[in-house]
């Protein structure tokens, strides 16, 4: 286990940490905004280093590039749901972010059994960071209220429709690359198809040839006694 999975897996571990600071509202807002900004400030900014330690240090890994999305989903989806039970997001918003992020995956899955891949967009990765402060200005919305709480409305409606025209740019690229991969393999169907009649077309032929060679054969055999009796009446 290198530095990098280490601290993918913390955030993992940091998500119920992140829910129940958020939803343990029996303190000062005040001081109850800050613990929750802290830690998931902290939780999120794993997310930075362990990506630029892993390509620093050359350790990218295929656990690596799997839990790296699952704890960035799980990390911004308890938030986001937490923050609707606390009142401070739209359940509706909460619910097309999430819905994307479960299209997306869907997709991610159809194509690795496709045999190809989807590659993280740059509205997929500027996205994450908006979400961060998105969820921090709820959070800090809900504490100082005024034009604090004004702005985290703004960027979590940035936040919707930057997941709405991530997913569209997501299923362009998606059915792209499933037409090709469809075109690819029936391309590879007919070559063997084709390989095939020819082999069979090439056996036919060897037979043909073969039954050709015994046939000359048999009467070369028929004429070589017909020869010999004609020179022994002579």
């Amino acid at each position: 286990m290198n530095l990098p999975n280490s601290l993918t897996l913390a955030r993992i571990f940091l998500v119920p940490f992140v829910v129940v600071v958020l939803l343990t509202t029996n303190r000062p807002i005040h001081n109850w905004a800050i613990w929750c900004v802290s830690l998931f400030l902290g939780a999120a900014l794993t997310d930075l280093f362990d990506g630029y330690l892993a390509r620093r240090r050359k350790q990218v890994t295929t656990l690596g590039r799997l839990l790296d999305p699952i704890a960035d989903k799980l990390l911004i989806s308890s938030a986001l749901v937490s923050l609707v039970q606390l009142g401070c997001a739209p359940a509706w918003m909460v619910a097309i972010i999430l819905g994307r992020e479960f299209a997306v995956n869907g997709l991610r899955s159809i194509a690795a059994s496709e045999g190809f891949g989807i590659d993280v967009s740059t509205l997929g990765k500027g996205k994450m960071a908006l979400q961060v402060a998105a969820v921090v200005g709820l959070i800090l919305g809900r504490a100082y209220e005024g034009w604090i709480q004004i702005t985290a409305k703004a960027l979590l409606w940035a936040v919707v429709l930057l997941a709405l025209v991530s997913m569209v740019q997501y299923f362009g690229e998606f059915w792209s690359k499933l037409d090709s991969s469809i075109k690819n393999r029936e391309h590879r169907r007919l070559r063997i198809l084709e390989r095939k009649r020819q082999m069979r077309a090439e056996r036919r032929e060897l037979r043909r040839l073969r039954k050709l060679e015994r046939i000359r054969a048999g009467k070369l055999e028929d004429e070589a006694p017909t020869a010999s009796s004609l020179r022994n009446s002579h």
